[in-house]
């Protein structure tokens, strides 16, 4: 049972084409069978003709003239089905491969978000016991507390971006929209990031007052994400990127980092619900496969799109353009 589960959809990839494969050459066998029977079929007409019949040459004309017009025939239907076989093949295979890999990636989500649900559970459970038992000072405590409060901000952002999937996916997201300083808003957020992050450079460069008409709690997120995605896979000590610009007709947002990079094979896909750069078994950065495909929701939410490009020498530069 294990092994038809780790191996799901190279077993239904088997036993799919090779019924395909039966059910073609049963065509074949069919057509095949039934060109057999018109020829005897023919032969025997043929047969019964008595060849002093003054009409004998013009009979034997008609009947192979229906011969090939019934072998016309059998060709005819059967490459007709053999098109709507392989349209239909085609199509459940791809829906079938497409279902598979879905329900693999909801499995490694579920996984991922039991993780990420559980570490800040312990760290700000055993924080609060320590807080409980001992009597610390207060710049202790102090420690104790904002670690707490930044393992439940965690929590908060991971519930909010679960909660945000589910709506859009259930096309019941009422977004209300309201004139909103941008700068402000990127601005604090980095700020926020800055101090959660302490040990992280963080380099803002930011144009004052830029407003867009947006939501307020949806670019909060656009950003969060972003940013916790550019934390996950660069090095402890490189540096991110924040910039803030408004150009003629449009706001860039762009978050750059000096991580691995992204494959040019994987820059759309990361976009993908649930999808995440790498293999399952061997990755060892945390997440759920949601925050980049919230971006773009977000930014199509706002009149924008986002792209990923190379950072050169080395990282990624994710860019978001607002029209306005």
């Amino acid at each position: 049972m294990q092994f038809f589960q780790k191996n799901k959809l190279s077993i239904v990839t088997i036993v799919y084409w090779f019924l395909l494969a039966y059910i073609i050459a049963a065509l074949f066998w069919w057509f095949i069978a039934l060109n057999k029977q018109n020829k005897i079929m023919t032969g025997l007409r043929t047969e019964q003709l008595k060849k002093d019949d003054v009409s004998y040459f013009s009979k034997i004309e008609k009947i192979s003239e229906e011969e090939s017009r019934k072998t016309a025939q059998y060709l005819g239907e059967g490459l007709i089905f053999l098109i709507l076989i392989l349209i239909g093949a085609l199509f459940v295979y791809r829906s079938v491969r497409r279902q598979i890999r879905l329900s693999q990636q909801q499995q490694n989500f579920m996984m991922a978000v039991t993780h990420e649900l559980k570490t800040p559970i312990a760290v700000a459970k055993l924080n609060l016991e320590t807080l409980q038992k001992r009597k610390l000072e207060i710049d202790q405590q102090q420690k104790l507390i904002t670690s707490t409060l930044h393992e439940t901000e965690r929590l908060n952002s991971l519930c909010n971006n679960i909660l945000l999937a589910a709506q859009l996916d259930a096309y019941n997201y009422v977004s209300y929209k309201a004139d909103i300083n941008f700068s402000k808003l990127i601005q604090s957020g980095v700020e926020e990031f800055a101090s959660r992050y302490a040990n992280r450079k963080m380099n803002a460069e930011i144009q004052n007052e830029i407003h867009i008409n947006g939501e307020q709690l949806l670019l909060q997120m656009l950003l969060s994400n972003l940013i916790e995605n550019a934390i996950k896979y660069s090095p402890k000590e490189s540096d991110i990127k924040i910039k803030l610009q408004q150009l003629q007709n449009t706001i860039e947002l762009q978050v750059i980092d000096e991580g691995s990079g992204i494959t040019d094979a994987e820059k759309k896909k990361i976009f993908k619900k649930f999808y995440r750069i790498g293999n399952e078994n061997v990755r060892k950065a945390k997440g759920t496969g949601l925050g980049l495909y919230l971006c773009s929701k977000i930014a199509e939410q706002h009149n924008g799109n986002i792209i990923v490009t190379d950072n050169i020498p080395q990282g990624s530069i994710f860019t978001i353009t607002f029209n306005v």
